[in-house]
């Protein structure tokens, strides 16, 4: 008995979109790692303030000059401090995306991402 036509072919292009899907999701990982290495810096008030964070938006670091402490009220330091979090966390998410979209990008399917 035979089914509809070109169904013979259907079983092919399972394997062969189930393999691209495996490579995707490796080469999405090894992404994920490097991303996890890199650094970008979010700064505010002349460098006073500096925030680093990965690839993967996780904060790392926070540097203020203690002249700030000094000479600026706690108002001050505070718009600082989110001002460069702001920053650095737009760099990152900027990163992230990048890079991720050399591997999705051709496939024009936004939040691919999240699947990995």
């Amino acid at each position: 008995m035979r089914g509809f036509p070109g169904m013979e072919d259907l079983g092919g292009l399972l394997k062969t979109a189930q393999k691209q899907m495996k490579e995707m999701q490796r080469r999405m990982h090894e992404v994920e790692d490097e991303l996890r290495e890199r650094a970008v810096e979010g700064s505010a008030g002349g460098g006073m303030v500096k925030v680093v964070f990965n690839g993967l938006q996780e904060p790392l670091d926070v540097k203020i000059d203690p002249a700030v402490l000094q000479e600026e009220g706690p108002e001050f330091l505070q718009e600082m401090i989110l001002a460069a979090l702001r920053q650095g966390l737009k760099k990152s998410q900027e990163l992230a995306e990048a890079e991720r979209s050399k591997v999705t990008g051709k496939l024009g399917l936004p939040g691919l991402e999240g699947l990995f």
